[in-house]
Formats: structure tokens, C-alpha cells, sequence
């Protein structure tokens, strides 16, 4: 079993950046593959960016060029760094492992125009 704690949300003006981080617990970490997910208001919950072990990436068609998906196997951390950020890239972001199908509890991110 593992936890997955997010950070770093909060508000920002459109054109902003923030930078998200998921610390995870577990000692298998560096074997795991991650994904950051977000669900808007009334919408379903969608892939933003993927990880793998072996630090391959995969992006939405939406974020590509914006974020950045990174992790630090030292830390047990991943990151999502958010650039030129829009009003509909507002949502609640969520972590998960793929290993262990777990969630972590979201953080908002709300961009303003």
C-alpha cells in the first residue's frame, strides 16, 4: 500500500505558472509508474501527463508544450510544471500510481482570466 500526497495548487492569473508535487510513500517508488489526472467541474476525470519507470513521458494533446512531468526518485516525488497557464486548465489535480492504483486527494488549481 502507498499514499500519495499532492501540493502546490492554488490560484494564478492566466499566462502563470504553478508546479504540482505528489510525494509518495513506498519503498518501491522508483519501479511505479505515475500520472497526473484532472477533473473540471461537470466533467470526467482526464489524463494530463504520464511517467514510467523508466522516465518515458506521455502528454494530453491540451498541456503539450505547456507541462512538464518529472520525478525525483531520491524524494519519492513527482512533479507537474505548469506554464502559460489557462482559465480551462482549471480543475482539481489529482496523482496516481498505476502500480497500486492509488489516488491521492487532489489539489485545486484555478487559473484566472
Amino acid at each position: 500500500q502507498v499514499q500519495l500526497v499532492e501540493s502546490g495548487g492554488g490560484l494564478v492569473q492566466a499566462g502563470g505558472s504553478l508546479r504540482l508535487s505528489c510525494a509518495a510513500s513506498g519503498s518501491t517508488f522508483r519501479l511505479n509508474r505515475f500520472g497526473w489526472y484532472r477533473q473540471a467541474p461537470g466533467k470526467q476525470r482526464e489524463l494530463v501527463a504520464g511517467i514510467n519507470s523508466g522516465y518515458s513521458t506521455n502528454y494530453a494533446d491540451s498541456v503539450k508544450g505547456r507541462f512538464t512531468i518529472s520525478r525525483d526518485n531520491a524524494k519519492n516525488t513527482v512533479y507537474l510544471q505548469m506554464n502559460n497557464l489557462k482559465p480551462e486548465d482549471t480543475a482539481i489535480y489529482y496523482c496516481f500510481n498505476s502500480n497500486f492504483d492509488t489516488w491521492g486527494q487532489g489539489t485545486q488549481v484555478t487559473v484566472s482570466s
